[in-house]
């Protein structure tokens, strides 16, 4: 008979737990057969001892099956993307409406914002009236109706994910390969897609900041997604600098508006954009490569297609029907808006990304602990890029804050964050592709 002990001690000893062991254990997650100690004794075990890439297959679909596991009845391929996580990364935003314009469906469960990163659906719950919480069947019309919806995981998505995660966080385990690729894919996977993108961030930004873990990431993500029947590739992409000009829930938003509107269009986070979106048009057949795809999304951002389709979902999820012409009366804006002097003069060389989402965080548009609330207001605009001239009448940036103090203390952190120097030499965007 399967027991929790049998599988750790399995694993303790070195050995592999088979798909059957993994797919109970999975199940005693869920529903609360296995113990807080049971579960915390197996993440150790799988830390110190890994799962190889059999192991991380079983699991990740043992975790997907241990909940409610969407099929969808689409006449083109359902697709995704998922980001590890970086700082002014609204890519998001942009993508889900660009690639539903060109003919995919996308039914996008997002996050919230996790440490340093900011979350997609704090972004969106900038807007007035915006509603993650939606139930299957309006998930459902709202996919069909639009081409794409952005909404929270339901309890039912993934529950031995949920329960594991938090005891991961408590029991020192949070950095094991194979459970962060299962925690991820499982609830990704569980949206019945045919194709997944990935972004796996690397720098100093980054959850993994060296190259040799973002490259071990993304190996595994992709090995073990592809293991499991969905079509998986990875692109590797800067986080030495944040992705964008704006950190910050309502300030992010509105950089995404710029970019869809043609108003102020930021290069990077558009170039990302059509990169993610022609590899995985590419990915699902519905174009014949990734250069392709990525003219067949850039064509949708540059003609306004993809700024209406946004608006029909925001409209669709219960946001403002006049979202897109009056976006910038709707979005929240901070009492307190002040220039980040730079400490002397010089090029930007090096930036402390992580230390800009904190300051995001400190401010007020991140959690510190479970529970806390976020003003979406807050944050940066007019951030400095790498290699960008600062100095007298050159600001670093400027702060959105809800108070003096809170603003003063955000420019203390941020001119912190920034180093001066020669020019640098300039990460490219996309570093490496892997699948």
């Amino acid at each position: 008979m399967t027991d929790a002990r049998r599988i750790i001690a399995t694993l303790r000893d070195g050995g592999m737990p088979s798909a059957d062991d993994l797919r109970w254990f999975a199940g005693g997650l869920a529903d609360g057969g296995v113990t807080d100690a049971q579960a915390g004794a197996f993440a150790m075990a799988v830390l110190l001892k890994g799962l190889g890439e059999a192991g991380r297959v079983a699991l990740t679909e043992a975790m997907r099956d241990s909940g409610r596991v969407l099929r969808w009845n689409m006449p083109a391929p359902v697709v995704d993307k998922h980001s590890t996580g970086g700082v002014g990364d609204s890519i998001s935003l942009l993508l889900a409406p660009a690639l539903a314009d060109c003919g995919v469906y996308v039914p996008m469960v997002s996050g919230r914002g996790l440490g340093h990163t900011g979350g997609t659906l704090d972004k969106l719950e900038a807007i007035p009236g915006y509603r993650v919480d939606q139930s299957e069947a309006d998930f459902r019309r709202i996919v069909a109706d639009v081409g794409c919806a952005i909404v929270a995981a339901t309890a039912e998505i993934a529950p031995a994910d949920r329960r594991l995660y938090a005891i991961r966080d408590v029991t020192a385990t949070v950095e094991s390969i194979d459970l962060i690729t299962a925690s991820i894919l499982s609830k990704k996977l569980a949206a019945g897609l045919d194709a997944l993108v990935l972004d796996v961030k690397v720098g100093s930004g980054a959850f993994l900041p060296s190259a040799a873990q973002a490259q071990g990431l993304a190996r595994s993500l992709v090995t073990t997604a592809n293991g499991a029947g969905c079509r998986t590739s990875a692109l590797i992409t800067d986080m030495d600098q944040p992705l964008a000009a704006c950190a910050g829930n309502a300030l992010e938003v509105a950089e995404v508006m710029g970019t869809l509107t043609g108003d102020r269009v930021h290069p990077r986070l558009r170039d990302l954009t059509v990169a993610l979106g022609g590899e995985l048009l590419a990915l699902c057949g519905a174009a014949v490569n990734a250069d392709a795809g990525g003219q067949r999304i850039l064509a949708s951002l540059e003609s306004g297609r993809a700024a209406d389709r946004f608006a029909r979902m925001i409209a669709a999820q219960g946001g403002p029907a006049d979202f897109l012409a009056r976006w910038s009366v709707y979005l929240p804006a901070a009492p307190v808006i002040r220039d980040v002097p730079a400490v002397g003069q010089g090029i930007v060389a090096r930036i402390d990304t992580r230390a800009v989402g904190e300051a995001v965080v400190h401010l007020g548009g991140g959690r510190l602990r479970n529970g806390d609330s976020i003003d979406p207001g807050v944050g940066f605009s007019d951030l400095k890029g790498l290699g960008m001239t600062a100095g007298p009448g050159e600001p670093l940036a400027r702060v959105h804050a809800a108070t003096s103090v809170a603003a003063d203390r955000a420019i203390a952190a941020l001119q912190a964050a920034y180093d001066l120097g020669d020019s640098p030499g300039l990460p490219q965007l996309v570093q490496d592709r892997v699948g």
